[in-house]
């Protein structure tokens, strides 16, 4: 057992940050040594290595690099989230949003509706968006997805449980809360109406044949995701979005985001509750 107090040497700390950003974008600048050195040392010394030069040669090399890999993502994302974060934006998606898509898409003979949550974290988003196309009403008998991806496999198992504590509601009306769970053992269960209308599944936002495949989509939500990107890794991923959705769609970012100086495909679009940006 490896029992020395671990430092990270500046070599092996640009390293181990290329690294990760060539695998899904994650950046950290030259002041972030710190904190990436408190968050992988248990892994260092899980391993029984001696150093952070050995681990990472682990991550380049070892036959469990992927399984330690997903480890690391576990380890260096922040999953804060909760169910109807930003009200504004999502009243502006159930009460201007919805109905112009349903009413754009009943002129022309479609009756499907397709919903990506790009970093869903433990699922909290796509369900929330599951909840208002169903309070809508204006999707009865249409096909509706909602797709929620992220890297982390730890919250995917979360998501998919669909069980939920106290903190998750901190903006939750009771009567929602009441509408669309059931109480169990402490805590709160997504009802299967709304399971039926979200997916997920493991995504790398830097993955690009991987994201082809899911496909044209209606609407993106990806808040709160990019900003952990620098400006060449959010080019890359606000043109995946703009592949995926379909002319006139809309991506929905975080309050805190702006694709200002990174993408001329959008136009910022003014609503009654929020501003959103649409595919131009």
């Amino acid at each position: 057992m490896i029992t020395h107090e671990l430092s990270l040497s500046d070599t092996t700390y640009r390293l181990l940050k290329e690294f990760i950003y060539r695998h899904c974008g994650l950046f950290f600048d030259d002041g972030n040594k710190y904190l990436l050195e408190r968050r992988l040392a248990n892994r260092v010394a899980l391993h029984q290595l001696r150093d952070f030069q050995e681990y990472y040669y682990y991550l380049m090399y070892d036959k469990n690099r992927a399984e330690e890999l997903n480890a690391v993502i576990d380890i260096l994302t922040i999953n804060e989230t909760y169910f109807f974060r930003e009200v504004p934006q999502l009243k502006a998606f159930a009460e201007e949003i919805l109905p112009e898509i349903a009413e754009a898409k009943g002129r022309a003979g479609e009756r499907s509706l397709r919903i990506w949550s790009a970093g869903c974290s433990t699922g909290e988003e796509p369900h929330t968006v599951a909840m208002l196309v169903l309070d809508s009403g204006l999707f009865a008998g249409w096909e509706v997805e909602i797709f929620g991806s992220d890297i982390s496999h730890r919250v995917l198992k979360i998501a998919r449980k669909g069980e939920y504590g106290p903190s998750s509601f901190r903006c939750t009306d009771p009567l929602h809360r009441d509408k669309y769970f059931t109480p169990v053992d402490g805590k709160w269960r997504i009802i299967d109406p709304v399971r039926r209308l979200v997916h997920f599944g493991y995504l790398n936002l830097f993955d690009s044949s991987r994201i082809a495949l899911l496909g044209e989509v209606d609407i993106v939500f990806c808040r709160n995701v990019i900003i952990y990107f620098d400006k060449e890794g959010k080019k890359k991923v606000i043109t995946e979005f703009e592949n995926r959705l379909k002319t006139g769609g809309y991506l929905l970012l975080g309050h805190s985001e702006s694709l200002m100086n990174l993408s001329t495909a959008f136009r910022l679009k003014h609503f009654k509750h929020d501003m959103v940006y649409q595919k131009a």
